[in-house]
């Protein structure tokens, strides 16, 4: 029996789920007794709310960060415990999306404001910030009044060219 791991429990976890597992492929055993025995952990960030962006570091399959409508939260170990490493430093608390650079993994760019608008209400960010320190301290770089980010992008090598989707 092997659990899968990284992306896949962040995602399920996301989904209300706390735990999965698949039998591997040559298996032609009754897997009955085998998922009973396994014992279920909770693998996200214990939180409320939505979640609206999840992205993993290339070339790092133990760290991933999470962004919803408490912040942008980051696991270095899998999934196995997370913080927030944008409190004290964006002035709101919604995510719209989440990006890291493949050629400077360090840097991370955030968009501020959930983007999958719902007509009852969706949360407003206030731009975009950027770390280049792994989310140890976060920089304002503008989009204040755009309410909703949609998307960030790092060009692939670049990681001083970035795009930005608006709704």
């Amino acid at each position: 029996m092997k659990c899968v791991p990284g992306l896949l429990f962040i995602a399920i976890a996301m989904a209300g789920v706390t735990g999965f597992c698949q039998a591997p492929e040559h298996s032609k055993t009754d897997v009955a007794p085998q998922l009973r025995a396994l014992k279920y952990r909770n693998v996200g960030p214990t939180r409320g709310g939505r979640a609206t962006a999840v992205v993993g570091v290339i070339g790092d399959d133990q760290t991933y960060y999470m962004g919803g409508v408490g912040g942008v939260w980051k696991t270095t170990d899998e999934g196995d415990s997370w913080r927030n490493v944008t409190d004290g430093f964006t002035k709101s608390a919604s995510v719209g999306d989440i990006d890291v650079s493949r050629s400077h993994p360090n840097h991370v760019i955030v968009g501020m404001g959930e983007s999958p608008f719902r007509r009852e209400m969706s949360a407003h960010g206030d731009g975009v910030y950027l770390s280049k320190n792994a989310g140890r301290s976060w920089q304002h770089l503008g989009f204040k009044d755009a309410r909703q980010i949609s998307s960030v992008k790092f060009h692939p090598t670049d990681p001083n060219v970035i795009w930005v989707g608006v709704q």
